[in-house]
């Protein structure tokens, strides 16, 4: 599986006219433990808003369907598992001003959560969209994918002393007082996500993740009749625009890729419910579309290709079916599918009980009225919900389920297998620091679409946010970045560089600010001049007049080109 690797940089002492010195290309996990850091450490990563980095489980240790192993070989019973597979790492940077930000995803966390009060879901969404933190007022409840992102499954509520399921190194975390009347697993956070469906017999239910015993659930979001409310916590999130949405392809050989997140997809699962080592006995062997490195998916995986728009008793008749995308296929509507993961909870380290995901309805017996002895089997926490079966066994066994919601036991689960795609993003990102202009314009360099040396169009460079009324060109360079004193600015790109068309950037009733130089690289030949695998660095430059140089110059982007 690919680690992602960013190339950071910045400027410590000039070199010469148009160099500079660069901090060597770094693995992430390399800085996932700094603490505090200055801002420019972030400008130069290859982020793109709505690409979603499915971050690694971190879980470490092998299981069997009994206890703790040593990894199996190839071909051994209970190869393929989570622990063997090297996923992203996760590299977060604690801001020093209460936030902490995923270098992988993006995402901008809260770092300490009011944990003296538990809020309903309306009370959670309210404070999210009211929070002002480190300057910023445009926090957010996070969907349920994105607060999942940050699950680490090292940890278990019944391991002396309990490990929370969050990397507490840079996020605050704390167990109920045992005074409140709460459990020790009772450390739920809501997402903004409305089940679209209900649980519990027609209450209308949110998502939340619980970190304290590693789950997904639905939880009521409305009062109980006798007016009670379930209230729980909320961790708020900003940026990462995009995070979790999925761009399906259907290769029409019976697999199926998410350009979101590099993964290919078996389009049909297994069609034969097995238990948890004939899971990954079946990933291990499967070939199919070509490809023989099939594998199970860890939960975080799985959970990546949710749909929480859909589930089978969705109020809305067009909604109604798997919690999947329609392009897959799916054997049962109810259907629930096995993960590599091992949910270290039954007791801590034996491990004889597996993560799964429910595509279906995550049923359960429960005791209607409590204590009564009349059980009910329902719909308890909603289709798309992440709860664990034992791996091995027989589900007559648990006649009233297990947990306190009476979780139906399984045992035997369906198979939706992956293998990664090495996909080429282009890894477009911004750097360098614009010149302010004589009108205080701050002009700004993007793109959008894809590098590519064999389209014939789709990628284009935009200089927006520059003089109106004046003449332009956007030039590169392949050497590298640059933070060279120019003009009055920053000349952003390593000479030697090559100039683009000069452009107009528009006139007559063009504001200010509003001036744009724009240019389609692969329709003018230049991605396929820069070549295939190569990286760039692109930089805006245009007259203005008043300006004491003269000119003006906006910020840099770098890309690689695509196939």
């Amino acid at each position: 599986m690919r680690r992602r690797t960013a190339a950071i940089t910045t400027p410590l002492a000039p070199k010469g006219p148009f160099t500079m010195w660069m901090i060597p290309s770094l693995p992430l996990a390399r800085i996932a433990r700094i603490r505090s850091a200055p801002l420019w450490l972030l400008g130069g990563l290859p982020c793109l808003a709505g690409d979603t980095v499915v971050i690694d489980t971190n879980q470490v240790q092998c299981y069997d369907d009994q206890g703790e192993i040593a990894d199996p070989a190839p071909g051994a019973p209970f190869f393929g598992q989570d622990a063997q597979i090297d996923g992203v790492q996760p590299a977060y940077l604690d801001n020093g001003d209460g936030t902490v930000t995923d270098l992988e995803t993006g995402l901008i966390w809260q770092q300490s959560v009011d944990f003296d009060t538990k809020r309903t879901w309306d009370e959670a969404m309210a404070y999210a969209d009211s929070l002002v933190l480190a300057g910023f007022d445009d926090w957010r409840a996070p969907t349920v994918k994105e607060l999942y992102s940050l699950m680490d499954y090292r940890g278990s509520s019944v391991a002396n002393p309990p490990v929370p399921y969050i990397d507490t190194d840079f996020f605050d975390f704390q167990y109920p007082d045992p005074s409140s009347g709460d459990r020790p697993i009772d450390v739920q956070f809501w997402s903004r996500d409305i089940y679209v469906g209900t649980t519990m017999s027609g209450f209308l239910t949110g998502f939340g993740v619980n970190f304290a015993d590693g789950r997904i659930k639905g939880y009521p979001a409305e009062p109980f009749p006798n007016g009670t409310v379930f209230a729980r916590y909320v961790r708020c999130v900003r940026g990462g625009s995009g995070y979790g949405e999925n761009e399906f392809v259907d290769n029409l050989d019976g697999t199926v890729t998410d350009h979101s997140t590099g993964l290919m997809w078996a389009q049909h699962d297994s069609l034969a419910a097995l238990d948890w080592a004939e899971a990954l006995d079946h990933a291990d062997g499967l070939l199919l579309g070509g490809h023989d490195d099939w594998r199970l998916p860890n939960a975080k995986e799985l959970q990546s290709i949710v749909d929480y728009t859909r589930a089978p008793d969705a109020t809305d008749p067009a909604r109604q079916g798997p919690a999947i995308d329609p392009v897959f296929d799916v054997t049962e509507t109810e259907s629930w599918c096995w993960t590599g993961t091992t949910l270290d909870e039954e007791p801590a380290g034996q491990g004889s009980f597996g993560v799964y995901i429910c595509f279906g309805q995550a049923f359960g017996w429960m005791e209607f009225p409590p204590m009564s002895g009349n059980w009910t089997f329902m719909n308890v926490h909603g289709a798309g919900s992440q709860r664990s079966d034992p791996k091995s066994g027989d589900p007559a066994d648990y006649p009233l389920g297990h947990g306190p919601q009476g979780d139906e036991v399984r045992i035997f689960n369906y198979v939706r297998c992956v293998r990664d795609v090495e996909e080429c993003t282009g890894g477009v990102a911004t750097y360098c620091t614009a010149k302010t202009t004589s009108s205080g314009c701050t002009p700004s360099i993007g793109a959008s679409g894809l590098p590519s040396a064999g389209a014939a169009s789709g990628f284009t460079v935009t200089a927006a946010q520059v003089e109106r009324n004046q003449f332009g060109i956007l030039f590169y360079g392949t050497s590298g970045a640059a933070t060279t004193p120019f003009q009055g600015g920053t000349l952003c790109v390593q000479t030697p560089i090559v100039r683009t068309p000069v452009q107009h950037s528009g006139s007559g009733g063009v504001p200010p600010c509003e001036g744009i130089l724009s240019l389609d690289l692969n329709a003018e030949g230049i991605s396929a001049a820069i070549g295939e695998g190569n990286s760039a660095w692109m930089q805006g430059w245009f007259r203005d007049p008043p300006d004491a140089h003269g000119s003006g110059l906006t910020d840099g982007v770098t890309f690689t080109v695509c196939p």
